[in-house]
């Protein structure tokens, strides 16, 4: 990586972090760095392109939908101005924010567009921090934060939501485990991100058998 390239990373690094220091949901700061961190180890076994890898992790959450009424698009165009700045070509341009812009988890029901190496290992890499303890807890922060219920065994999961739907369900905690989180461990792209997300996965389901039993009083 060259000595321009990383002072772009730690610009834009500096800037994230200010922008999501406030946040309360689990997208914040921290997130992101887990995310740079895990996409980084993924780049390095599966050999990507470590730099735009480095952005597309750094801004996959610039403006998540879930936060912009459902818009999708507003990630993509937040991050072009911000690269604008440094004077990148147009090619690495377009391929950060096609990461940027098809990244998330957006229904069951909605095709994957992610069509790059480097798109895949920052998907990989943001789906891994929603699995296993770091997932769980992530789930109840933004149940909080959007005022959802933690469970309520008369709420039923709804599974294959279009992206519509999806993104204005308000459904309880407990049923996003099976409207999103135990769904993706089958949908990781890459052989390095599968391995580390089947223990993760055995992980959360070991969790629900556990709340289960303690909500019925069984333990």
């Amino acid at each position: 990586m060259t000595s321009k390239q990383k002072e772009i990373l730690q610009s834009v690094s500096a800037l994230v972090r200010q922008r999501s220091s406030s946040d309360t949901s689990g997208h914040d700061w921290w997130h992101v760095l887990r995310v740079i961190n895990m996409a980084k180890r993924l780049a390095r076994l599966e050999k990507a392109d470590l730099f735009v890898v480095e952005l597309g992790a750094l801004l996959h959450d610039i403006a998540d939908a879930k936060f912009n009424q459902g818009d999708d698009t507003v990630g993509a165009r937040v991050a072009r101005e911000i690269l604008s700045e440094y004077g990148l070509d147009l090619q690495t341009i377009d391929h950060v924010c096609h990461i940027v812009a098809h990244v998330s988890f957006k229904g069951a029901n909605t095709k994957n567009k992610i069509n790059t190496l480097e798109g895949a290992v920052v998907q990989d890499a943001d789906r891994l921090d929603a699995m296993g303890a770091i997932g769980v807890a992530r789930t109840f922060a933004f149940g909080g934060h959007d005022e959802r219920e933690m469970y309520n065994p008369e709420r039923k999961p709804v599974v294959g939501r279009s992206k519509k739907a999806y993104y204005a369900a308000k459904g309880t905690s407990i049923n996003h485990f099976y409207e999103k989180l135990l769904l993706l461990k089958d949908r990781l792209n890459t052989k390095s991100a599968r391995r580390i997300g089947r223990e993760r996965h055995q992980f959360m389901l070991k969790y629900l058998k556990e709340f289960y039993a303690e909500w019925s009083g069984k333990c």
